[in-house]
């Protein structure tokens, strides 16, 4: 909640904009929103799995690091993992799946990502969402018969840039809104200048911007550092699964008390003080 509603302020700000946005403006947007969705929704499901804990109910993990995946098959296997083998078992395989040669697992994967675009909602912006991925699959299916290698930094790379695009589409409210963020991010609306570079650069280091509590958020300047935090945490750090796996955390004791009761008291400070709206979950609407 304070890391994905931190981060709300500037998506909804860049996806409700019906201005032009410059080239930096557009990626703040668009990142912002893919942090937002997979701490919301990453938190979400860590929230569930702790509840069910106290009344003896294991539930099966739901998110393994998907921004860390090479492809976008090790992509699914890391995000919504529970869903991912849902249209797996329910779909992919009824239709034919690797059985009956190459054109035809190549259609089960487009109607599979089909589909799962419209399991979220019946919207031209969710079908779209879906082919783009299903796109992907298969791409990636016909690279990987074809043998050819690629370096993993690369993979990663064109992995996290092509699902950060595709949420463009999840996240907009029609096709002309996201076209209006893929513009930004294509640079068709320009880029910064010098000067507006250097104004961003300075609004770093100035005390007296420093506004107090949500204010400070909506300070370009702030943006892009809860940005650079929130892209080194998916990106570098371990996950939740990890943390409760590694001392002191995992054993019991009084590291692990000051260190879980800390990060809690920090986490209700900051949603009682400093966020200005009731928090929502985005996956609660699904």
């Amino acid at each position: 909640m304070v890391l994905a509603d931190s981060l709300a302020y500037a998506a909804n700000e860049g996806f409700s904009s019906t201005t032009p946005l410059v080239f930096h403006n557009a990626w703040i947007t668009s990142l912002s929103y893919t942090l937002q969705l997979y701490f919301d929704f990453s938190g979400y499901c860590d929230m569930a799995i702790g509840a069910s804990l106290i009344f003896n109910i294991r539930l099966p993990e739901n998110f393994n690091s998907p921004y860390k995946a090479l492809n976008i098959q090790d992509f699914w296997r890391r995000w919504h993992i529970t869903l991912s083998r849902w249209l797996r078992d329910y779909l992919y395989i009824p239709l034919g799946g690797n059985r009956y040669g190459i054109s035809r697992s190549y259609a089960a994967l487009l109607v599979t990502f089909l589909l799962g675009g419209l399991w979220h909602g019946p919207s031209w912006t969710f079908v779209v969402w879906g082919l783009l991925h299903g796109a992907a699959a298969v791409l990636h299916r016909g690279w990987t018969l074809c043998h050819f290698r690629m370096p993993a930094f690369l993979g990663w790379m064109l992995t996290f840039l092509f699902v950060n695009t595709a949420w463009v589409f999840f996240r907009a409210a029609d096709i002309a809104a996201a076209t209006h963020i893929l513009k930004g991010m294509a640079g068709m609306n320009g880029f910064p200048s010098l000067n507006d570079l250097a104004v961003l650069a300075s609004g770093i280091v100035q005390i007296d911007t420093w506004k107090p509590f949500n204010e400070m958020l909506h300070f370009p300047a702030r943006k892009l550092l809860l940005l650079a935090a929130g892209l080194a945490l998916v990106w570098i750090a371990p996950n939740t699964r990890e943390m409760c796996q590694k001392k002191p955390v995992s054993e019991p004791g009084v590291c692990s008390i000051l260190l879980v009761g800390s990060a809690m008291g920090f986490g209700v400070f900051y949603m009682l003080f400093i966020a200005s709206s009731t928090p929502s979950f985005i996956y609660f609407y699904f």
